[in-house]
């Protein structure tokens, strides 16, 4: 009872907020301000207000909202071990990616069988004493780049 009320009042001060902006000539927001002063009419006429109070003082109800609250709890703790192992989301994500035919981490282009060209010669370790040949590699990356 006290509820709706509360709902009709809330209706009517949004109503006349309302019509003093219309009275201002700004019709648009009077419009959606009179849109929202209605929603709370509609929800007493529709019996959702005295669903919501019936439920908000039932012991019942808030057992089962305890319950959704646990459930919900035991899901995200899952999840988040199930993350931190590398669950089985993970594992399937894997073995979807893991194709035969996929391109090599080092490979600049993929392998469509046979090699049509020869094999690079294999690169040679840099000395430690030359650190002139360590910036000439560094400079001719620069240089192709532009930069």
């Amino acid at each position: 009872m006290i509820a709706e009320t509360v709902c009709s009042a809330v209706s009517a001060a949004g109503l006349g907020i309302a019509v003093v902006t219309a009275y201002r000539k700004r019709y648009l927001v009077a419009v959606r301000i009179a849109a929202y002063s209605l929603v709370p009419v509609g929800l007493v006429m529709t019996g959702v207000v005295g669903w919501l109070a019936d439920t908000a003082f039932s012991p019942t109800a808030w057992a089962g909202f305890g319950v959704l609250g646990a459930a919900w709890a035991l899901f995200a703790s899952a999840r988040a071990v199930e993350r931190r192992r590398g669950g089985a989301r993970a594992q399937r994500k894997a073995a979807r990616g893991a194709r035969p035919d996929a391109v090599a981490p080092a490979a600049s282009a993929p392998s469509l069988g046979p090699a049509t060209r020869p094999a690079a010669p294999p690169a040679t370790a840099p000395r430690a004493t030359d650190s002139a040949d360590d910036f000439s590699d560094i400079e001719a990356i620069l240089k192709k780049h532009g930069i």
